[in-house]
């Protein structure tokens, strides 16, 4: 499970009126592949943000971003989540 997770504010990008009337807190958290071998293997990745995300309990994950990092030792990728708690109990990472 990553070790930090960071509140974000988020809102609607067409909201013309009170932009804080329809804001909601989001939570953010990024993680990789340890550096060296198999740090740009994405499928690996993938699968230790999955389980990241089940260790969270119910959220509805917003956002999925990559990033890649070119090293020495070649391209290293790692993944931004962006998700909120659910109330709901049968959420374990549900898009919206």
């Amino acid at each position: 499970m990553p070790s930090r997770i960071y509140p974000v504010e988020g809102k609607p990008s067409d909201c013309d009126h009170d932009p804080m009337a329809n804001s909601w807190p989001v939570r953010h958290f990024s993680q990789s592949n340890p550096k060296g071998p198999g740090q740009g293997d994405v499928p690996a990745l993938l699968r230790r943000v999955a389980d990241s995300i089940q260790e969270l309990g119910p959220v509805v994950v917003q956002d999925l971003v990559m990033h890649e990092e070119i090293t020495e030792d070649g391209p290293w990728v790692s993944l931004t989540i962006y998700f909120h708690p659910s109330e709901d109990p049968s959420d374990r990472g549900a898009g919206s």
